[in-house]
C-alpha cells in the first residue's frame, strides 16, 4: 500500500463523531419522536437543520474512504481469503451487534417512555407486530445505524467481482468518475422517485435508503478511482479549491429551499406547493444534493489532507477506535439521554452535551474493549485500512 495519508484516518474520525452527531438530534426534535430510542420532552426543531446538511455527505464520505482503502486491501489479500477477512471485520460483528444492540436499543426504547418490557422473541429486528403501528418501533423494529455494514460488505464483494473480471475502470479519469456518480447519481434517484420508491427497504439482511443506494456505491467505487490515481499524491494545492466552495454555497441555498419545501409537503397534508413544478422541483433537490455532497467531499478532504496529515497518540486511539465506536455509539447515547431526560436545560444544550458525552464514552469503552478483552475476543481485530 502507498504510505499511509493519515488525513484520511482523521477524516473518518471526524465522519464518525458527525454521524454521533446527526443521530443525537433525534432526541431533541419531532421528526422521528416515535422510532427513536429516547425521546426528550424537551425540543426544539431548529437542530434539525444541522442534521439536514450533514446527512448531506457524512455516509458518502465514509463509503468514500472505505472505498479509496478497498483496492489496497484486495492487493494484501485476493481471492477466497479477502472474502473471508471482509467477513470476519465486518458481517461477524454486525451479526452481534443485531442480536444484542438492537434488543438493547428497544428496551431501553420503552423504558424511557415508560411502556413495560415485551416478549422476548420481540426485541429482534425481524419482528413486525402484526397490525401494529408502522410508525413505533416496538412494533416494527428494524436495523437502524447497523444497516451500512452489510451494505458496505456488499459493495466490497462486488468491487472484488469486478476485478476478476477485469472490469474496474480504472482507466478513467476521477473527472469522468465525479461526473459518474453526479449523472448516475441523478438519473437513478429520479427514477426511484417516479417509481414511487422512495423509503427505506427493510429486510433482516439489508437496511437501506432506496433512493441513496447507487449513490453510495458510485461514491464508494469513486474513492477506489482515487487510490488507483493516486490523487493525494501532490502536495500542491488545487486552484479549484475557491470554486467548489462557491458551488457548495449555491447549491446549499437551492438544497435547503427544495429540501424544506418537500418537507413541508410531506408534513402538510394537501399543501402541494411546488416553486416550478413537482419534477423541476424534485429535478433541482437531487441536483443541489448530489452537488453539494461531492462539494463537502472534496472540501473537507482537502482540508484534512493539508491540516490535518499527522497523528499522534490521541488521534491515533480515536481512528483505531472509529469502527468500533460506529458500532456502540447509538446505546451509549440511548444511556446518556435516559440519564438527561430529567435534567433541566435549553435542548441544543442538551444537544451538544449528549453528543459530546456519547463521542468520549464510546471512545473510552472502545479503548478498554481492545486494551483488555480484544485478545480473547472471536471478533478479528480491526484494521485500519482494511474496512
Amino acid at each position: 500500500m502507498k504510505n499511509r495519508l493519515y488525513f484520511l484516518d482523521n477524516f473518518r474520525t471526524f465522519l464518525v463523531f458527525l454521524v454521533v452527531l446527526f443521530h443525537a438530534q433525534f432526541v431533541y426534535v419531532q421528526s422521528l419522536e416515535t422510532i427513536w430510542i429516547v425521546s426528550d420532552p424537551v425540543k426544539n426543531n431548529a437542530i434539525g437543520l444541522i442534521g439536514m446538511y450533514i446527512d448531506l455527505f457524512v455516509m458518502c464520505g465514509l463509503f468514500f474512504v472505505s472505498g479509496y482503502f478497498i483496492p489496497a486491501s484486495l492487493k494484501q489479500k485476493s481471492g477466497w481469503a479477502f472474502v473471508v477477512s471482509k467477513f470476519k471485520r465486518i458481517i461477524l460483528p454486525w451479526l452481534i451487534a443485531v442480536l444484542t444492540l438492537i434488543p438493547t436499543y428497544k428496551a431501553i426504547y420503552l423504558f424511557s417512555r415508560g411502556l413495560p418490557q415485551e416478549k422476548w422473541f420481540t426485541y429482534f429486528h425481524w419482528f413486525q407486530r402484526v397490525d401494529g403501528n408502522p410508525y413505533l418501533f416496538s412494533d416494527n423494529l428494524s436495523q437502524n445505524w447497523l444497516w451500512f455494514l452489510p451494505v458496505l460488505f456488499i459493495f466490497q464483494i462486488i468491487y472484488y467481482g469486478f476485478s476478476r473480471l477485469k472490469i474496474l475502470p480504472e482507466k478513467m479519469s476521477v473527472k469522468t468518475g465525479v461526473l459518474a456518480v453526479f449523472v448516475g447519481g441523478l438519473f437513478y434517484s429520479l427514477l426511484i422517485s417516479a417509481l414511487n420508491f422512495t423509503g427505506w427497504h427493510d429486510s433482516i439482511l439489508l437496511h437501506f435508503q432506496r433512493e441513496r443506494f447507487a449513490v453510495y456505491f458510485l461514491v464508494f467505487m469513486l474513492g477506489a478511482l482515487c487510490f488507483e490515481k493516486d490523487v493525494f499524491s501532490s502536495e500542491k494545492r488545487n486552484k479549484k479549491f475557491v470554486i467548489i466552495n462557491v458551488v457548495l454555497t449555491i447549491a446549499l441555498g437551492v438544497y435547503t429551499v427544495a429540501a424544506l419545501n418537500l418537507f413541508f409537503n410531506i408534513a402538510v397534508p394537501d399543501r402541494n406547493f411546488f416553486f416550478i413544478s413537482e419534477f423541476a422541483d424534485l429535478f433541482l433537490y437531487y441536483v443541489s444534493q448530489l452537488l453539494s455532497m461531492l462539494s463537502f467531499i472534496y472540501i473537507l478532504t482537502n482540508l484534512f489532507r493539508f491540516k490535518f496529515n499527522k497523528t499522534n497518540a490521541l488521534l491515533k486511539h480515536l481512528s483505531n477506535n472509529s469502527y468500533s465506536v460506529y458500532i456502540i455509539h447509538m446505546i451509549v447515547l440511548g444511556i446518556i439521554g435516559l440519564g438527561m431526560l430529567n435534567i433541566h436545560l435549553p435542548a441544543f444544550v442538551k444537544y451538544v452535551l449528549l453528543a459530546t458525552l456519547t463521542f468520549i464514552v464510546s471512545n473510552v469503552l472502545a479503548y478498554f474493549y481492545k486494551k483488555y478483552f480484544q485478545k480473547i475476543s472471536i471478533i478479528q481485530p480491526y484494521k485500519q485500512d482494511n474496512v
